[in-house]
């Protein structure tokens, strides 16, 4: 997992009251989530479909926790 964990992921700023950036990798499948209390997790083979409902979600945070959160395997980065 280390290898994984060295990967950049450029992450954006999103408007949600819970997650404050977005990054993701189509190449290796990689979701890396930074929330507001500064905590960011990074999430395995995320398909890019499931990426696109994420960022196009009117509530990010309620699509995170329905279809992420527990969906993935996942590490904290920070």
């Amino acid at each position: 997992m280390a290898h994984r964990r060295k990967a950049r992921v450029v992450r954006w700023p999103v408007s949600s009251s819970v997650i404050k950036t977005v990054g993701y990798d189509p190449a290796r499948r990689l979701l890396d989530v930074e929330f507001h209390n500064e905590h960011v997790y990074r999430y395995e083979g995320v398909e890019s479909t499931v990426y696109a409902e994420f960022m196009a979600a009117d509530s990010k945070g309620r699509f995170f926790n329905e279809h992420i959160q527990h969906g993935y395997e996942f590490e904290r980065l920070t």
